[in-house]
């Protein structure tokens, strides 16, 4: 009798299935350090720090992009150097200062400061969670184990941002909600400390399905090919770039938005934490999904549904639409985010992945930074459903040219 995919999936991961499950949880506490601010901390920027201007407000979704982004180009080269597991305990002592900053600022330049170091505690501690995973896996398993670390990790989003809301609902805004931050990093720090190097299997693995060279190129040769030099991972970029900017202007707007449409607090805090939670979970279906059917159809098709779901917050009018345009966000979303990183595994050579995969994530998570400056400035000139119109429809016009230039032998 033929063993059924799931079970076959599992036996390929072998003696790593521990490991990749320890990191997975260690992902969850990864993700709970985003969720913190996703819900309160826009509105504390009106409420504690009088700005009224919406870029001037998305400045600190902006300082995390920028860092985040620079830090993941960096790391993937560096972890081939000095190892995974190191800059993995780094992240989170880096990630120490952040919910204390948060708390007790008395200004929002400390808050960009917490954000700067919330960018690095992510690019280092996410960034080999996902390294690490690749490493124990199989081409044929790229999808199901990000599916896994995107699921933990947005999971833990998703569960942060409603208690925080809740908890700022009930207490206030500061420094309650923020308690949970200290308990998320002692967490993390912990479980890092009990993960194993997987260097030696990066180094010991050669990728049949990219054709595996047996040296690695310059980092700038790598940033050259992962931007424009070959069309399958210049267009995992721009996927990534359009999906993260999306999850910037929603970040920064969608509280906004919904409080000024009257939206109770906690129950802004609802659809802000059923967003990730939707992408949580339906990675676990599209992440295995796309080893099984290929990933280019669940790309372009989730970045337009992403679209579609950013529009109905913008057409929205009550709690229940607003419910129903979470979850249609958060499946567009649950849709590409680990089919991405599994492309980018598949095509890139074992020697050069990590490297492949920072510059991926460089790009993507830009997409933050452009996402919150440019929804920013649209939303002082034109209004926050205008920024997110314009949102929306950039996510579909980049499901078309993902289409059009990707090229893989199994779509």
């Amino acid at each position: 009798m033929t063993s059924p995919p799931a079970a076959t999936s599992f036996r390929a991961l072998g003696k790593n299935l521990p490991q990749i499950l320890l990191l997975a949880l260690t992902n969850v506490f990864v993700g709970g350090m985003v969720g913190i601010e996703r819900t309160v901390l826009p509105l504390i920027a009106e409420a504690d720090f009088g700005i009224a201007s919406k870029a001037a407000v998305l400045a600190f979704i902006a300082t995390f992009g920028v860092t985040k982004a620079g830090v993941n180009f960096l790391a993937g080269g560096l972890s081939e150097k000095v190892g995974r597991r190191r800059l993995l305990i780094l992240g989170w002592l880096v990630g120490i200062p952040v919910p204390l900053i948060l708390m007790y600022a008395d200004s929002w330049s400390w808050i960009l400061f917490a954000n700067v170091l919330l960018g690095v505690n992510q690019s280092l501690t996410w960034s080999m969670t996902v390294v690490m995973k690749v490493d124990l896996a199989t081409p044929r398993t790229y999808g199901l184990v990000i599916g896994w670390n995107e699921f933990a990790g947005y999971a833990g989003m998703a569960v942060t941002a409603a208690l925080s809301g809740i908890i700022a609902a009930e207490y206030g805004m500061r420094p309650e909600p923020f308690y949970l931050g200290l308990g998320l990093v002692a967490a993390g720090l912990l479980l890092s400390w009990f993960t194993r190097e997987t260097l030696g299997e990066a180094r010991g693995t050669g990728n049949p399905a990219a054709g595996a060279a047996p040296e690695k190129p310059p980092l700038l040769q790598v940033l050259r090919l992962g931007t424009i030099g070959d069309r399958n991972l210049s267009a995992a970029s721009l996927a990534g770039l359009a999906t993260n900017l999306k999850d910037g202007a929603l970040w920064g707007l969608l509280p906004l938005l919904l409080a000024s449409r009257d939206l109770p607090l906690t129950s802004v805090a609802w659809v802000i934490a059923l967003y990730p939670a939707v992408w949580a979970v339906s990675q676990l279906v599209f992440g295995p999904l796309s080893d099984r059917i290929g990933r280019r159809g669940l790309i372009a098709g989730g970045l337009a549904v992403q679209g579609a779901g950013v529009a109905c917050f913008v057409l929205g009018g009550s709690y229940p639409v607003y419910l129903a345009a979470a979850t249609v966000t958060g499946l567009g979303t649950g849709m590409v985010y680990p089919t991405l990183l599994a492309l980018v595994s598949e095509v890139a050579p074992a020697e050069w992945r990590a490297s492949a995969l920072g510059v991926y994530r460089l790009w993507r998570d830009s997409g933050y930074a452009v996402g919150a400056l440019g929804a920013g400035l649209l939303a002082d000139a034109l209004g926050m459903g205008a920024a997110l119109a314009v949102v929306a429809a950039f996510s579909v016009l980049v499901a078309g040219f993902f289409l059009v230039r990707v090229r893989l032998s199994r779509a």
